[in-house]
């Protein structure tokens, strides 16, 4: 149901949108644990390490998509917040127009360039057929992923996040019984990992638009919500665009850096994949915290509460800082024997590699946990131009990664390549952060 994030305590009301983010994020996220553990301990390392050579190309599409998607809502949580029920429904209709535009051009454009790509990265000959299968299908997906993020991003900018959190359990639920059904009963390899995921995400978007039929009347539009000013595409366009466009260049660097991880060979890349699993499932908690302030600010900004906002900020980095620590000791002491459910205790130099880069990314959470905060704050507010700016600082990282840190220092050379993009894009977000915070308390003032 509709939650107003702009009275009562910020800590509480923070912690509390958190809360079903984190989860809901950890089950998301389980979609691709899930294909990685079945694939890895059913059709072998060469099946994982060819799953694996797709995810930056995964993260380059669905990153995107997802960052515009978020972006889009941000606008429906400033109209929310400034209580203006026609701009709602307005926000409504720009987020479908658009969503769907996106939908068109991202599906024909993956599915047409998907194995270029994978030649262009270098993929492993003995790799790339399974690869470029698993990846053709997530591609063919685009359009139910994308609804099923612009429906869910709508039903959190009104301040609810439990309810997409409830529909992500079922969809977990189903994706783990249709892997096993696609793999192990129809023999459909790597095409069944990621059609199981598909489906599951279509079961997601269903459950979505139900409970938008049923129970949020703010979001039904009317015939004449259809008739959208080009102004008002516009306020989603400069906010969804650059946020996917900084996914996607993040992407990028990840790209250049598959390439340089290629070149280290089978176990290395299903030890960045096993590993690269657990990162994220440890990450989504501070990367919820995040999103939550997205919703938080974008509410308080649109009712013009600068000063909550600014105490929410401050609220929210004790508590992900906290986390953010604990769970780096979680995966530096375990690390290892979470990897062996990947891919078996008998691969020992896989479980090896993973521990490198998960102790080396564990050490750097605390970064990751403030860049989070800082960029979902100053998106919040409308603010684009900097977290692009900090996103092409991760991709100049993650370059001199590849280049440089792996030619000197192998696998934990490539490893450290998220820290460095971490250091690299808090560093400008801080600064614009403190320094919109200026701007804003002058004009309020």
């Amino acid at each position: 149901m509709e939650k107003n994030l702009t009275a009562g305590n910020p800590a509480k009301l923070i912690l509390g949108f958190t809360i079903p983010l984190i989860i809901g994020n950890i089950c998301q996220q389980l979609y691709a644990v899930i294909d990685t553990l079945i694939v890895g301990r059913t059709l072998g390392i060469h099946a994982l390490a060819a799953v694996g050579s797709t995810g930056s190309l995964m993260f380059l599409m669905i990153g995107f998509l997802i960052g515009v998607t978020s972006g889009f809502s941000i606008v429906t949580g400033q109209r929310y917040g400034a209580n203006d029920k026609i701009g709602v429904r307005k926000s409504v209709v720009a987020c479908a127009i658009l969503t769907l535009t996106f939908t068109v051009f991202l599906t024909i454009f993956g599915i047409l360039t998907a194995r270029f790509f994978l030649e262009t990265m270098q993929t492993p000959p003995e790799l790339l057929e399974d690869a470029y299968q698993f990846i053709v299908v997530i591609y063919s997906g685009i359009g139910i992923t994308m609804i099923f993020n612009m429906l869910s991003n709508l039903i959190r900018a009104l301040g609810d996040s439990r309810t997409p959190l409830f529909f992500l359990i079922v969809a977990s639920l189903l994706n783990i019984g249709l892997d096993l059904i696609f793999i192990l009963v129809f023999s459909m390899g790597v095409q069944g990992a990621a059609l199981a995921t598909v489906v599951a995400q279509a079961v997601s978007a269903i459950l979505c638009i139900w409970y938008i039929i049923k129970y949020l009347p703010i979001l039904h539009v009317k015939k004449s919500d259809w008739r959208v000013e080009w102004n008002i595409l516009w306020d989603h366009i400069k906010i969804g665009f650059p946020m996917g466009f900084q996914a996607a260049i993040i992407a990028v660097g990840a790209i250049v850096l598959q390439v340089a991880l290629n070149h280290l060979g089978a176990n290395a890349i299903a030890a960045f994949a096993a590993a690269q699993k657990i990162d994220m499932i440890a990450i989504m908690p501070m990367m919820s915290f995040g999103m939550a302030m997205a919703a938080y600010t974008a509410q308080n900004y649109g009712a013009k509460n600068i000063e909550r906002i600014n105490q929410g900020v401050n609220q929210c980095i004790l508590m992900s800082v906290g986390f953010s620590i604990f769970i780096a000791l979680i995966n530096i002491f375990f690390g290892g024997w979470m990897t062996s459910f990947f891919v078996g205790n008998d691969e020992t130099e896989v479980i090896r590699l993973a521990q490198v880069y998960l102790n080396i990314n564990g050490v750097f959470y605390w970064v990751l946990s403030l860049l989070f905060i800082y960029r979902y704050t100053l998106q919040g507010l409308g603010k684009s131009v900097v977290p692009t700016v900090a996103g092409i600082m991760e991709l100049i990282m993650r370059v001199f990664a590849a280049m440089v840190m792996a030619k000197f220092f192998g696998f934990a050379g490539v490893a450290s390549a998220s820290p460095l993009a971490w250091i690299g894009s808090a560093i400008p977000l801080i600064i614009a952060y403190y320094i919109t915070l200026k701007k804003l308390f002058k004009k309020e003032f």
